[in-house]
């Protein structure tokens, strides 16, 4: 929910679209109606995105397309290496460099680096050898793979700003690299600190965090705004309390009204 506000209450500062995408490109391990779900706790938070909802489960055209553009030019590879082959290498060791075919398929990283300065964490800077490798486009399984899922989308969508959490920080590095390859504009880039338990894991669902109960979003918004050091307070009516939050917003990042 943090990133979800936080990259809402950026996108109306700036006088932007606020865009819902539903990252669903693992059908083994999704719950059923879990895309609905979690579409009526955004519309519970008053959160109203713009336009439609993109579904990557159904844009696997797209990004078959894109993986051969990549295989043509050179820029990706065929690999059959498995976890147990790579489990002690701290990046992939180009043991596939050169294949047109496998069972998964991998980026080709050429040597340098990649640097962006992240709104809030300040410079990031990246060696793509030592710190990224050639990184898995596709998977073994058949499925997409998120780093090449979210770059293609966030191509075709012309996004221009990315509000994550700081989890996402070396994602976006490998993002950046394809970016290069594609010879794409890149975004500008906000991560966000993460909320923790007790023992500084992520509240996540593998971490068994209870989920937000979007029939009472005021407690929950309320935490949200003091994470994110906003001096909003939240009221039942959430349409004045996000105009509130984003001009606390618009503060805090010297965001200048269009």
């Amino acid at each position: 929910m943090v990133a979800a506000v936080a990259s809402y209450l950026d996108a109306r500062a700036h006088g932007g679209q606020w865009l819902v995408r539903m990252e669903d490109l693992d059908p083994p391990r999704e719950m059923a109606g879990a895309a609905d779900d979690i579409l009526r706790t955004l519309d519970g938070f008053g959160l109203r995105w713009d336009g439609a909802v993109m579904f990557q489960s159904r844009r696997a055209g797209r990004y078959q397309e894109i993986l051969d553009h990549l295989l043509g030019g050179g820029q990706a590879f065929g690999c059959d290496c498995t976890r147990s082959m790579l489990a002690d290498a701290s990046t992939y060791p180009g043991t596939c460099r050169g294949r047109k075919s496998g069972r998964a398929y991998r980026l080709e990283v050429s040597q340098g680096e990649v640097m962006w300065d992240d709104r809030l964490s300040g410079p990031q800077r990246f060696d793509l050898a030592a710190d990224i490798g050639d990184f898995v486009l596709k998977r073994a399984d058949g499925f997409w793979a998120y780093h090449l899922a979210v770059v293609v989308d966030d191509h075709d969508q012309q996004v221009t700003d990315v509000v994550r959490g700081a989890d996402l920080l070396d994602s976006t590095a490998r993002h950046l690299a394809l970016m290069q390859q594609l010879n794409w504009p890149q975004p500008q880039y906000m991560h966000l600190p993460v909320v923790v338990n007790a023992s500084g894991q992520k509240l996540s669902k593998q971490t068994l965090a209870p989920p937000v109960d979007a029939s009472q979003p005021v407690p929950t918004l309320q935490q949200v705004f003091q994470h994110l050091g906003l001096p909003t307070a939240a009221t039942p009516d959430l349409e004045a309390t996000y105009d509130q939050a984003t001009a606390d917003w618009a503060v805090a990042f010297n965001i200048v009204s269009p």
